[in-house]
């Protein structure tokens, strides 16, 4: 009878723009955790609701077999896991807890969260990026929920406390980390039921962030599109650099973000993301004074 293969029993579940990526490289460090390259395979999220095309290519959805290659290099390893950060995006993507409910039942569940405001104009400006986001940012905010939802951390945390229980899950903030990586990293390595390591210096280093400027597709994308097309992949070498620079200005503008005013983003969101910190820090007992943005600290 063949050994078992390596399986995942740990899950970093989000949120978006909250240092996932960080998190996921900081964790790998310990000699005792395995971590997924690459970091989102997103196996447990309903094909249907995907809606990613890098990560639909890499074909992970399409076999638990093609998913457990992710974990095939594990060797002497404990604790194996994945970062997703679509595996908390109620309610746009559902069922996802109750999927690794089913393939583990005994695995950890650690969140991540951030000021929601700012963790939703980060959430703007990436859209900005990478999916063609061409409303200025209060009209997008007010128009798309998911947005605002993604930052309804007790909605999204609530269906993992309800299957995995109080000690399989565990949250921390990126303004924790950032203030004191190493005694928020050990903390969590204790939770893993591991023991406790002095961070590299690399732990400090923020990854996966958003650059100061952006570009913001003209129009309705058309040439952008065109741009990021298989057909553009193959024949755009063979096209003169001159008219590439060209095509290039006429499918989108460089933006500085913090040349966008986002004052009234802030004064929409309060209101409603206080309530749901409310919830939250009734739901795990516990603060955020860290949210600066939120409670309109400092002003």
């Amino acid at each position: 009878m063949g050994q078992r293969r390596p399986r995942p029993n740990l899950f970093i579940v989000g949120a978006m723009k909250c240092g996932t990526s960080s998190l996921h490289a900081y964790l790998g460090q310990h000699p005792s955790i395995f971590m997924s390259e690459p970091k989102e395979p997103c196996y447990f999220v309903d094909r249907e609701q995907l809606n990613w095309p890098a990560i639909e290519s890499l074909g992970f959805w399409r076999s638990e077999e093609r998913y457990l290659e992710l974990f095939e290099s594990v060797t002497r390893e404990t604790v194996i896991g994945e970062s997703s950060t679509l595996y908390s995006k109620l309610p746009r993507i559902t069922g996802v807890a109750e999927r690794i409910a089913r393939f583990e039942p005994g695995a950890r569940i650690l969140y991540i969260m951030r000021d929601p405001i700012e963790r939703t104009i980060s959430h703007y400006w990436h859209s900005v990026r990478w999916e063609g986001e061409t409303r200025d940012p209060l009209a997008a905010i007010r128009r798309e929920p998911d947005y605002r939802e993604v930052s309804f951390y007790a909605m999204q945390l609530k269906p993992y406390l309800e299957l995995f229980g109080r000690r399989q899950v565990t949250s921390l903030t990126l303004e924790e980390l950032r203030s004191a990586p190493g005694p928020t990293l050990n903390r969590l390595f204790r939770w893993l039921e591991l023991e406790p390591v002095e961070p590299s210096q690399e732990t400090t280093a923020a990854r996966n962030v958003t650059p100061p400027e952006v570009e913001r597709v003209r129009g309705r994308g058309f040439l952008h599109r065109f741009r990021f097309s298989r057909f553009w992949e193959v024949a755009g070498p063979f096209v003169p650099a001159r008219l590439r620079q060209m095509g290039r200005g006429l499918s989108a503008t460089t933006v500085e973000r913090n040349s966008e005013p986002v004052g009234e983003v802030v004064e929409y969101l309060r209101p409603i993301q206080r309530r749901e910190t409310e919830m939250l820090e009734e739901l795990l007992e516990r603060s955020f004074s860290e949210w600066t943005t939120l409670w309109g600290l400092g002003e």
